[in-house]
């Protein structure tokens, strides 16, 4: 370090202690411990650094030279508080900055999967040191878990993060962007497995209740099942959504339409909330997930405060039942459809009225709108008694 550069960082505060000079060859390297890319030893030993290439490390030597000689801070860019910003940092301003487009539940799902996946890896580094190589190493780890379509859907965020970064000034590339082609492809689409007979039905929600799993996820089972609804109508559900559990003749799941699948437009809607009658046994689920859970709050909390219960614990709670691969958490919906259909081919428009399905056509929409919920209370009933008779 030059006299020139220990006096100009004596000026702005800094110890040489908050500093390392680390020699390779015939080349040295002045970077700031802590938002620098170095890991220093218990001596004050450089022994290793974070940048992939040689050339990168210069890089950021010369740049960090550049400022000092201009007089200005060696964390950051002129002063910009957003050149020192680790990844996570700018992957939590990223999803704050789209927080408000997104359902409750899927924000909740995009932060989880990057503490998950992505901010142990890379979450304490400069966006502006993380290659393409860093990327699809973090990435392939996620394939060989068997997360294909996590792996996927992580690349489209950690691209929307970088690129948020570019307009920051925080980093210059999106090196996401480049390794879209090198994933493993999407699996082909399947219809869902899913079982299609009452007998079945009853057996997997049997087998569902000897299998080894936390008690909420087997009542959380029993209710996905008897309301048909989609899982995020279901992990997000909260105890104010629930009316009249204290009368069977109108006790009522009213889903909002932030949670439902609709068009952004309808999201604040009320009018496109989702009405489920609520059947005796779905009544009977309820009184007892609230004596587990002591009520407030979502009705099926995870183990984190102020989460729900995991994306995958009902699957896993199949799995486990001895079902992989037989059905999965949102073939109830097939299920219900199915068997409901064939048992009742005159009711098509109730069935896919209980099921939140949009209309085709004026007359169904018109049918959606009355609600029916008398009729449709009837239906749902016919269904607890068909899947859970006891």
């Amino acid at each position: 370090m030059s006299r020139m550069e220990n006096r100009a960082l004596k000026r702005m505060g800094y110890a040489r202690s908050k500093l390392a000079v680390v020699r390779f060859g015939d080349w040295d390297c002045l970077i700031p411990v802590g938002k620098g890319g170095l890991i220093i030893g218990p001596q004050g030993e450089a022994i290793g650094y974070r940048w992939p290439r040689l050339a990168e490390a210069r890089a950021r030597r010369d740049a960090v030279r550049a400022r000092l000689a201009r007089g200005e801070d060696p964390r950051g860019g002129g002063g910009d508080h957003n050149a020192s910003m680790t990844f996570e940092e700018l992957a939590r301003h990223w999803h704050a900055r789209r927080r408000d487009r997104w359902s409750d539940q899927h924000a909740a799902d995009v932060i989880a999967s990057l503490e998950r996946h992505v901010f142990p890896t890379i979450g304490e580094l400069d966006p502006a040191s993380i290659d393409a190589r860093a990327l699809i190493r973090l990435l392939m780890a996620v394939e060989g878990r068997g997360r294909i379509e996590t792996a996927r859907r992580l690349r489209e965020r950690l691209s929307g993060i970088f690129r948020a970064g570019i307009t920051l000034g925080v980093c210059a590339a999106d090196p996401a962007a480049l390794i879209k082609d090198e994933l493993a492809p999407r699996p082909r689409s399947r219809p869902q497995p899913a079982l299609l007979t009452a007998g079945e039905a009853r057996e997997l929600l049997a087998a569902a209740d000897a299998a080894p799993a936390p008690r909420v996820v087997k009542l959380a089972s029993r209710l996905l099942a008897l309301t048909a609804v989609r899982m995020a109508a279901l992990r997000g559900a909260a105890c104010e959504e629930f009316d009249a559990l204290e009368d069977p003749a109108a006790a009522r799941w009213i889903v909002p339409p932030s949670r439902m699948k609709v068009i952004k437009v309808r999201k604040d809607d009320p009018d496109a909330a989702h009405i489920v009658p609520l059947s005796w046994q779905a009544i009977a689920v309820l009184a007892e997930l609230r004596e587990l859970t002591g009520g407030g709050g979502l009705i099926l909390p995870g183990r984190r405060a102020g989460r729900p219960i995991g994306e995958g614990a009902i699957g896993d709670l199949y799995a486990a039942a001895g079902y992989a691969g037989r059905h999965v958490p949102h073939g109830w919906r097939a299920s219900f459809s199915t068997i409901l259909n064939e048992l009742y081919p005159a009711e098509r428009q109730l069935i896919d009225a209980a099921l939140a399905h949009a209309g085709k056509g004026k007359v169904e929409a018109a049918y959606n709108r009355a609600r029916h919920l008398e009729r449709l209370r009837d239906l749902m009933q016919r269904w607890a008694d068909l899947i859970m008779p006891e």
